[in-house]
C-alpha cells in the first residue's frame, strides 16, 4: 500500500463499526458470565439456608452382652414328651439417650441393632417395655444393668431428652461367633414421619 494513500470514509466507518460489534459481543459474555455466577451463588445459598439439622440427635452410653446357652424340655405345653434342643445365642442391652431437637414432637416406636458377623449383617429389634422386666426373672444374675427402662412408644417433646435401657432379642450365635464380629455394633432409632437415626457406640462392649 502506498505510503500516500488513505482510507476511504466507508473503510474507516466499517473498521469501525467492527470494533464496536467486538466490544459489543465481549460486553455480551461478560455479562453472561457474571450472570450464571449470581444464579450459583443464589442457588448455594438456597441449599445452604434449606438445610435443616436432624430432628433428633442421641447417644449410646453404655452397651452390654450376656452370653447363654438353652437347653429346651423334654416336654411340650401339654406335657407330652419330645426331643430336647440346645442353642447359644447372646443377650445385648444399650443405655441410649435421645434428645429433640425440633420443633415437634418425636414418636419413637422402633429400635434395631446390628451386628456384622462371619456371614453377614444380624439384625435384633428391642423388646417391648413389657417384656422388660421379665428378661431380669429369667436371668437374676444381671440384676445390676436392671434400670429405666426406654418405652418403644415414647413421644419426645421439642427440646426434651429422653434416656433409658433397651433389651434386645437375643442373637441367635455362639459366643465364638460373636467374638468374631467385624466393627462395631450399631443402633437405628426409628421414628414416626421422621428420618431414622444411626448411632454408633464409642463405647466398648462389656460382657456380662
Amino acid at each position: 500500500m502506498s505510503l500516500l494513500h488513505q482510507d476511504s470514509p466507508e473503510e474507516i466507518d466499517d473498521a469501525a463499526r467492527g470494533e464496536e460489534l467486538t466490544k459489543g459481543s465481549s460486553h455480551v459474555v461478560l455479562a453472561g458470565i457474571a450472570a450464571a455466577v449470581l444464579v450459583i451463588i443464589a442457588i448455594a445459598a438456597y441449599v445452604i439456608t434449606g438445610q435443616k439439622p436432624p430432628p433428633a440427635t442421641g447417644e449410646i452410653v453404655a452397651v452390654w452382652a450376656h452370653p447363654k446357652h438353652t437347653v429346651t424340655p423334654g416336654f411340650d405345653a401339654a406335657g407330652a414328651p419330645m426331643p430336647q434342643e440346645s442353642y447359644d445365642s447372646m443377650l445385648v442391652f444399650a443405655q441410649v439417650k435421645l434428645h429433640n431437637q425440633s420443633d415437634k414432637p418425636l414418636f419413637l416406636y422402633e429400635i434395631v441393632t446390628n451386628a456384622m458377623l462371619e456371614d453377614g449383617i444380624h439384625a435384633s429389634k428391642a423388646v417391648p417395655k413389657s417384656e422388660y422386666e421379665h428378661v431380669f426373672v429369667a436371668y437374676p444374675e444381671l440384676a445390676a444393668l436392671h434400670g429405666k427402662a426406654l418405652s418403644l412408644d415414647t413421644t419426645i417433646a421439642p427440646g426434651q431428652t429422653e434416656e433409658g435401657t433397651v433389651v434386645f432379642h437375643p442373637f441367635r450365635v455362639t459366643k465364638q461367633e460373636w467374638d468374631a464380629r467385624k466393627g462395631d455394633l450399631s443402633f437405628t432409632i426409628k421414628f414416626q414421619y421422621q428420618p431414622s437415626l444411626v448411632l454408633a457406640p464409642h463405647v466398648a462392649v462389656i460382657e456380662r
